[in-house]
């Protein structure tokens, strides 16, 4: 049989796409640029459906360390200590924000001690 293959649609998990072996393109030259340049902050502004949330799971796959998935990469070349950072990542997909107060958060410290 034949080996083909497989592209990711509806998958924005870099460490999922790198390690079930899905096409990937490799777009890993931008971290270099986006480090590079030291800025304070960066605005990533992409139209729907152009890889912002498969960038973001990238950055953090490069920032907690994980040189295993980059490679053959264009960021495996790069100079850097692979070291693993603290990633705090915001996940504001996951709900519908059209009324006021959905950000709202009611949660239970004891749970998230227990998880950290």
């Amino acid at each position: 049989m034949e080996n083909t293959a497989t592209y990711p649609i509806g998958i924005q998990d870099f460490k999922t796409i790198r390690e079930e072996n899905y096409v990937y393109i490799d777009k890993t030259r931008y971290i270099v640029d986006l480090i590079g340049k030291k800025n304070r902050y960066c605005f990533l502004a992409r139209p729907r459906r152009f890889g912002k949330s498969l960038f973001l799971s990238t950055l953090q796959c490069f920032f907690e360390g994980k040189r295993e998935l980059f490679k053959g990469l264009a960021v495996d070349s790069m100079k850097w200590d692979w070291e693993p950072y603290p990633v705090l990542r915001l996940d504001l997909n996951r709900e519908r924000y059209k009324e006021i107060g959905k950000l709202d958060v009611v949660y239970d410290k004891s749970a998230i001690s227990k998880r950290y």
